[in-house]
């Protein structure tokens, strides 16, 4: 009879001898100078026009073209709100993956980087994972080209491409670089021009900020594809397109830097920038409690007609690398097959409506109300509002409501509070008899009257407010 200890090592020793080979670890840090890693490194860096870089951590593709001059006045895009300041490094960053998830099952196989130096010359590097077992190679290679004190300039990048990246740097057991910010252009996009874009697409943006129009860019749906085909034994070719469009997206980064300098980094010329843009930067202006600067956007857009279409006009910056005199049968040319219309004028609520909407005259005169409340110019704000409530519409009506508060909170005006809360019932039974309650302003105004009127007593006419 065979013992325990006996049966314990047989077993042990079957397992060991069905373990592979284990190399010494001078064999682990050295990458095979052939196999198939090798082979795929090498033909990637064929297609797409780029060096092997071997390190002991594994090999990557790196391409490098020659700097450019692209100049951006840091000076001037400090002043806007959310931009970076101005004598802090910027690195322009965007990620290609295999998938469109950020979870442990996606990496980024593409990285394309961007700064500038020597002033005003920016220089572009791509690094490329030739196969998923070389990515320690590749997250070194990113955490070398980021210094510790620059600011990240990403398009998505805070709810996509950093999180993904944080999250390999995490697996592989490392801490992801460290930097001193990170300027997210998608939301400044969609803040300052979604009212006049379809989308929010850095394509779209370039299109309609830049004048930039590609021809014969990859979409991003097919990008994974390409790299998954590829890593089966496929041909690296189509992998240089998908190198391109990542060229094209961190050099749009930098050119939207240059537009929002150049447009409106100065408060002199963004006068000239359409009303809604204006309005959009007035809020940013805003939301860091830079009254002052966004109720001058507001005027400098309630002086100006808002328009149906909007051409953009390129920066300085993209004009010098764009020539304009490109025929018109030039597939460089797009078709032109008119302008899209903007949506008709909508109310606005006295907190605004969704960015997505688009700006009319009248929004923006609420948003001026409301700036000068807040700014404590109580006498204009009731100006403002005393104008809005004028109008017509559900906006007239709250408007009547706004300017009864300041009246008689802040112009200890009561009798003057009255008289607008009882043009504003007056303006709700026009809109229930053109089929249009509103119940709850009325509701409001209602409370409004009855407790101004005992306030104020015998001394003013008693005119009872109209209810049904």
């Amino acid at each position: 009879m065979i013992d325990g200890a006996t049966t314990l090592a047989r077993r042990l020793e079957r397992y060991r001898a069905a373990l592979p080979t284990v190399l010494p670890p001078a064999a682990i840090d050295a990458p095979a100078e052939t196999g198939p890693a090798r082979d795929l490194a090498a033909r990637l860096a064929a297609a797409v026009d780029g060096e092997v870089v071997v390190t002991a951590e594994g090999r990557i593709v790196r391409c490098e073209m020659p700097a450019r001059p692209l100049p951006v006045d840091r000076v001037r895009l400090a002043t806007l709100p959310g931009q970076p300041p101005p004598d802090v490094p910027l690195v322009c960053l965007d990620t290609e993956t295999t998938g469109l998830a950020t979870a442990a099952g996606t990496a980024a196989f593409l990285v394309g980087l961007g700064w500038w130096e020597d002033g005003d010359r920016y220089r572009q590097v791509q690094l490329m994972l030739p196969d998923h077992g070389e990515e320690r190679a590749l997250l070194t290679a990113i955490e070398t080209a980021i210094p510790h004190d620059a600011w990240l300039v990403t398009y998505n990048g805070r709810g996509f491409d950093w999180p993904l990246l944080t999250t390999r740097f995490r697996l592989a057991r490392r801490a992801a670089p460290v930097h001193a910010g990170h300027l997210d252009l998608l939301p400044v996009v969609r803040r300052l021009f979604r009212h006049r874009m379809a989308d929010a697409r850095l394509r779209t943006a370039e299109a309609e900020l830049l004048g930039l129009h590609r021809v014969g860019d990859v979409e991003g749906w097919e990008i994974p594809g390409r790299y998954h085909e590829f890593l089966r034994g496929g041909s690296a070719g189509p992998l240089a397109d998908v190198a391109r469009h990542n060229d094209q997206d961190v050099r749009s980064l930098a050119w939207l830097l240059a537009h929002l300098a150049d447009r409106y980094g100065d408060a002199t010329e963004r006068v000239e920038a359409p009303p809604g843009d204006l309005a959009g930067l007035a809020r940013s202006f805003a939301r860091e409690h830079r009254l002052g600067e966004a109720l001058e956007c507001l005027e400098a857009a309630a002086d100006r007609p808002i328009a149906r279409t909007v051409v953009p006009t390129p920066s300085a910056a993209v004009a010098a690398q764009r020539p304009d005199d490109v025929p018109w049968w030039s597939p460089l040319r797009p078709a032109d097959f008119g302008g899209r219309q903007l949506a008709s004028s909508v109310a606005a609520t006295p907190q605004g409506a969704a960015l997505a909407a688009p700006w009319t005259t009248e929004r923006i005169a609420v948003d001026r109300a409301h700036m000068l409340r807040r700014l404590g110019r109580h006498a204009d704000a009731a100006d403002a509002w005393a104008a809005l409530a004028a109008g017509p519409g559900r906006v007239g009506v709250v408007a009547a409501i706004e300017l009864a508060k300041i009246r008689e909170h802040r112009l200890r005006d009561r009798p003057g509070a009255l008289d607008a809360v009882v043009r504003g019932l007056d303006a709700v039974e026009r809109r229930r008899r053109l089929g249009r309650p509103e119940p709850a302003l009325e509701a409001d105004l209602a409370r409004r009257a009855t407790r101004l009127r005992r306030r104020i007593g015998p001394r003013m006419d008693d005119r009872a407010p109209r209810t049904a």
